[in-house]
């Protein structure tokens, strides 16, 4: 097998020296690529690709770069020659432990692999003509996290690019005690294909297949980057954090959580696709808005290059719909200029809509209740993992439905007043509402859609929420954040909200049978609060 390898990776080495992107013809730099064995933490062998600059003189800034989930050290080597021939960087991109080529077993960015990515650049600054005092990391998911949690123990990482990575691992796989069920089993599923799991990941399985997950929970915690946002601002860690709207392993709530905790240089983008989709052409060279601002953010922290990034907003959106530019703020609180509160209320029919609905109104409706059974899912759903968000960000087709399709007897749904102009939904949408279950455990999910005349709705932003230990009859107050997003509202269209009881991306505790009842107290009125800019 170590065979095989080698020789494939010197034959894709010769292909990519070919195809790759070349440096703009005033760039005198070239570069070379070596296949490397690095010892790793525990005396493993670690894979990697070595790439650095030639006919220009050291010492270099090094670009630590550690694979993503199931993948290898190949995959930054476009971004890596580029970035070594036109930006002078030594780059090591290498195999995470336990996955390919690479020894040992897969940790989960336990400690071993933060021991490994220390080793790392032990070597690359005892066999290459690296400068110790330019250190950076950067990392595609698995890559992401990892560089993250290095940099937080090791004050020597000077600057980390975070693309498509997560900062709470519970918060990404149990939303709201709701199992992300095609992340999970997605997961684990490629770590068998390409790697060896190791006895906390295999323990981690057989306990979720019992329908135990707290194992898993158990070692999120120490896994956690936001746990580390102390210790990043202790060390003045320059922090880049690149995103995509529709993540579905790592939802994006997350990454603003942890931007906002920073304090140190920081920057966030947050647009258009699915996990990794934004940046993944721009790892093979080719192209691309983040691995650019990438470059750039490390130019400025590890060369002093005064390229004006340090004097940019911060925060970068761009619309999760369309093509519009980037919109720049100073803080993640700053996208939400306004906020709107609109009331729920009470589900009925008309003449006209035959459908029980209700209006999401200006004023309190309170004193009502609108029943639907549980357990079987309705039109309206949140889109296949990593599917529905690519399609979004290259083709322009946004995961949706057509409202009235969606079954009163099984939802319940709610329509806003139509904006003539059009509007900017931008921050994080919020739904308070009570209902009162039949059952112990039981799962909701929240859509919120803009709507078009037609009655077709596009996806703004979904949350899933689990009911735990619920007392059966006895209403129950839920208050629960959507993950944030920027969407254009066109003009003539409204929002929708839409409450059901499955979505097959997750795992779903509701049974046939069951029966959850929505209403609106007096007390508390049920609500649905919209950020625009």
């Amino acid at each position: 097998m170590k065979r095989f390898w080698t020789a494939l990776s010197a034959t894709l080495i010769a292909l990519l020296t070919v195809v790759t992107f070349a440096p703009p013809a005033t760039a005198a730099v070239g570069s070379t690529i070596e296949y490397r064995t690095i010892p790793g933490h525990g005396g493993i062998d670690i894979k990697a690709m070595v790439i650095t600059p030639t006919n220009t003189d050291g010492p270099y800034p090094l670009l630590v770069m550690p694979s993503a989930w199931s993948t290898n050290n190949l995959l930054y080597v476009g971004a890596g020659k580029k970035l070594a021939q036109e930006s002078g960087y030594q780059v090591i991109s290498y195999t995470s432990r336990g996955f390919w080529d690479s020894g040992g077993e897969i940790e989960v960015a336990g400690p071993e692999d933060i021991a490994d990515a220390r080793k790392v650049i032990d070597w690359g600054l005892e066999n290459t003509d690296a400068d110790p005092q330019r250190i950076g990391m950067a990392g595609i998911s698995y890559g992401s996290g990892i560089s993250m949690l290095t940099a937080a123990v090791d004050r020597r990482v000077k600057a980390v690019g975070a693309m498509s990575g997560w900062t709470d691992l519970a918060a990404s796989l149990y939303q709201n005690e709701t199992i992300n069920f095609q992340a999970v089993e997605a997961l684990l599923a490629l770590g068998k294909i390409t790697g060896r799991p190791g006895e906390n990941l295999q323990e981690i399985e057989r306990e979720y297949r019992k329908g135990n997950i707290q194992p898993a929970l158990d070692l999120a915690r120490s896994r956690s980057v936001l746990a580390q946002s102390d210790a990043l601002n202790a060390n003045g860690t320059a922090v880049m954090i690149a995103h995509a709207w529709n993540d579905g392993i790592f939802p994006p709530k997350q990454q603003t959580d942890l931007f906002t905790r920073l304090t140190g240089p920081k920057r966030m983008m947050l647009s258009p696709g699915d996990h990794a989709t934004p940046e993944a052409f721009g790892a093979a060279g080719l192209p691309n808005e983040i691995w650019e601002s990438l470059t750039r953010w490390m130019d400025h922290h590890l060369k002093g290059v005064d390229n004006g990034i340090d004097r940019e907003n911060p925060v970068q959106l761009k619309p999760n719909n369309g093509r519009g530019p980037w919109a720049g703020y100073p803080d993640w609180e700053s996208a939400s200029a306004d906020r709107t509160t609109f009331h729920l209320g009470e589900p009925s029919r008309s003449w006209t809509n035959w459908q029980a609905t209700g209006g999401l109104e200006p004023e309190p409706d309170t004193g009502w209740t609108y029943g639907i059974q549980a357990g079987v899912g309705t039109t309206a759903h949140s889109g296949t993992l990593i599917v529905a968000g690519a399609l979004q960000q290259f083709a322009d087709i946004p995961t949706g439905v057509l409202l009235p399709t969606v079954d009163r007897s099984r939802a319940g749904v709610w329509t806003g007043p139509t904006y003539p102009d059009g509007v900017r939904v931008s921050g994080t949408p919020n739904a308070r509402f009570t209902v009162a279950p039949t059952a112990r455990e039981q799962s909701l999910y929240v859509y919120l859609y803009a709507v078009n005349r037609r009655g077709k709705g596009a996806l703004l932003t979904h949350k899933p929420y689990t009911l735990r230990g619920a007392d059966p009859g006895t209403p129950v107050t839920v208050d629960v954040d959507l993950e944030p997003v920027v969407w254009d509202v066109p003009a003539g269209d409204r929002l929708a909200l839409v409450i059901d009881t499955v979505d097959l991306r997750y795992v779903n505790e509701s049974r046939i049978g069951q029966r959850v009842e929505f209403s609106s107290p007096a007390g508390d009125p049920s609500t649905l609060t919209v950020p625009t800019a």
